[in-house]
């Protein structure tokens, strides 16, 4: 399995698996990414700005997406709690999904640890890593406290006004 930046010309492809876990995430009754957010505009930002990358098997076929960010990340502007480490040389992961079709095959783990090679192969500076979920989102709060990652606190109204977020850091 390998990691690689998406292309603009894959946009559509990587909408149709955020948007199948979007899906994924109203069939378990979270009320996550139910909005307007992640939309189009900030998936083509993400792949624009070089930070949306693709999970392929070894025989290329994808199997998800996610955003890796380097600091500064406004959306933790307003984070209730304190960072392990106070640090500006940090990245953050969001808008992880794996497409339906290739859940529970533990995927969704090898994929977080693939990110973690992936962030110190291109992100060698940074000093933590940040991520964040819905407070219903229980399968990614333990998927991301299986990783080492500790509960640095929660964000109100970022996404929605109406999403309380549960944030999280590693420190590398």
């Amino acid at each position: 399995m390998y990691l690689r930046k998406a292309k603009i010309e894959e946009l559509d492809l990587v909408c149709d698996i955020i948007e199948d876990g979007k899906q994924q995430l109203a069939d378990a009754g979270i009320d996550q990414w139910q909005n307007e957010y992640p939309n189009r505009n900030v998936i083509k930002g993400d792949i624009e700005d070089g930070r949306a990358v693709i999970y392929n098997s070894d025989d290329h076929e994808t199997l998800g997406v996610a955003a890796v960010i380097e600091a500064p990340d406004h959306a933790y502007d307003t984070l209730e709690g304190a960072w392990q480490k106070d640090t500006d040389k940090y990245v953050t992961v969001h808008r992880v999904a794996i497409f339906s079709h290739h859940q529970g095959k533990g995927y969704a783990s090898q994929l977080f640890r693939d990110l973690f090679d992936y962030i110190a192969k291109n992100h060698p500076d940074a000093e933590t890593i940040r991520i964040d979920t819905h407070r219903d989102n229980a399968k990614m709060q333990h998927l991301i406290e299986k990783f080492g990652f500790v509960k640095a606190g929660q964000i109100v109204g970022v996404y929605h006004p109406d999403d309380v977020c549960f944030v999280y850091e590693k420190v590398l």
